[in-house]
């Protein structure tokens, strides 16, 4: 499955950078009505080409890149329209505000967006043939509970994958699983090629020397964990214990990476905490005019280790107190729905970046009183406090039902799946897929 997710980013890529080289070619077309001469072409083409590279990074945080993008058709022309409208503004500034690379006449340029969002919009919704798989190989499945599922569900809906799951067997109903109708007679009726499989479950124990034995008839067999890992992006919890904690979770210090994403903090934060000083006499005047309260709220949390910091953010509630153990009414202002919504009340949290309590990109952190009772009702939830807390994180850029102000058993529970599943893969390339991608969130003020 990430062979294919690389594959379809890498033909995306491709076809984009091709599409807007063509939008070029054919823009000089039909302003001089000729073929274009290549020095013509040339000396367009090496301007653009800075443009090309910024666009690119405009549709990689738009989501132009990832693999929902083909699921989610119907979606895609307003995506690219906005994301057009974003490159169409920087095209402007950069040929206006840098005379060097200035093409006469502009109305070129004008020419160049219109022809250039024509087809990339049609390379987008009719190039998805490109990634259909022409040949699925036959499946069965065998696992249990609401992963497989999902799984089974996102498999067999979508044809980019190349399986597809002709059956599944579900481990809690092995005392009426027979072996040789179930499975045995399916593989060779059906030309059964896969079998992915929860080999973690104990139930799947008396059946491996059966399934042993169809090595010898070429059929291949996935871990169904792997794969639902590589297509959900987060670890399911149903597959945790000890034995995966040792194989896949080291504190053990990386110096490069370290100190590479620690350069990072400060070389990202500090010329935004210096630039968002701009704000905070606005933002202080409105919360003054809103309510008369104070203008900071300090509020401990569990960092890293799980010893406690000491946050401060622009207050957005009634009260300053918040502990989710407690019931009680505390409301938030006018001011602070804004300041919540626009992201701006955590200004103050890019100071704690710099002191190094916090890092840009790690899992957000909790308070006290929401840590204790997560860590009684949720296994291994204290994992998440291996590493520095974040700004932003990976479960904020992809979970959808996130957990607000309050405790949410069964919303923390896929946040955990998501941290775990940075805490297994983080590297300076996911950081910074995480950096980008929180600037669409914050664009569409949309996150928590």
């Amino acid at each position: 499955m990430t062979a294919i997710r690389k594959k379809e980013a890498i033909l995306l890529f491709l076809g984009d950078i091709f599409f807007f080289s063509l939008a070029l070619w054919v823009m000089l077309f039909l302003r001089y009505k000729e073929i274009p001469e290549a020095q013509l072409f040339y000396d367009h083409l090496l301007p653009f080409s800075f443009l090309f590279i910024i666009w690119i990074i405009v549709f990689f945080i738009a989501g132009l890149y990832e693999k929902h993008t083909l699921i989610l058709r119907k979606k895609i022309p307003v995506v690219i329209l906005n994301a057009q409208i974003i490159n169409s503004a920087l095209a402007v500034l950069f040929f206006y505000l840098i005379p060097y690379f200035g093409i006469t006449p502009k109305t070129n340029l004008f020419i160049y967006l219109i022809i250039s969002f024509g087809l990339i919009l049609l390379w987008r919704i009719y190039g998805e043939s490109f990634f259909q798989v022409s040949y699925k190989q036959n499946a069965i499945l065998v696992g249990s509970g609401k992963e497989m599922k999902e799984l089974l569900q996102e498999v067999n809906d979508n044809s980019r994958y190349d399986l597809h799951f002709i059956s599944s067997i579900d481990l809690d109903q092995t005392d009426s699983l027979d072996f040789k109708e179930d499975i045995l007679n399916r593989v060779y009726s059906e030309n059964v090629q896969v079998i992915a499989a929860d080999f973690r479950n104990d139930k799947v124990g008396p059946i491996l020397p059966n399934l042993y034995n169809l090595v010898f008839s070429n059929v291949r067999f996935i871990d169904m964990y792997k794969i639902y890992e590589d297509i959900f992006d987060r670890i399911p919890l149903s597959l945790i214990k000890h034995s995966w904690f040792l194989e896949n979770i080291s504190t053990a210090k990386s110096i490069t990476y370290d100190t590479v994403k620690r350069a990072m903090d400060i070389m990202i934060s500090v010329p935004f905490g210096l630039i968002s000083l701009v704000f905070y006499p606005f933002i202080m005047l409105a919360i003054l005019l809103d309510d008369r309260g104070p203008f900071f709220i300090m509020q401990e949390r569990v960092g890293k280790n799980a010893k406690l910091i000491k946050t401060y953010k622009f207050r957005t509630m009634s009260r300053n107190e918040i502990d989710l153990s407690k019931g009680g009414e505390n409301k938030i202002t006018r001011v602070g729905s804004f300041l919540r919504k626009s992201r701006l009340d955590e200004l103050p949290q890019i100071f704690s970046v710099i002191y190094g309590s916090m890092s840009l990109i790690g899992p957000r952190p909790e308070l006290p009183s929401g840590v204790k009772h997560y860590e009684q009702e949720i296994p291994y939830y204290n994992v998440r406090h291996l590493i520095k807390p974040g700004l932003s994180g990976w479960a904020q850029i992809y979970q959808e039902n996130h957990p607000h102000h309050g405790l949410a058993i069964d919303a923390t529970k896929e946040k955990l799946s998501y941290d775990l599943f940075y805490l297994k893969n983080r590297s300076f390339i996911l950081d910074m897929t995480i950096v980008l991608k929180t600037i669409k969130k914050l664009i569409s003020r949309s996150g928590a």
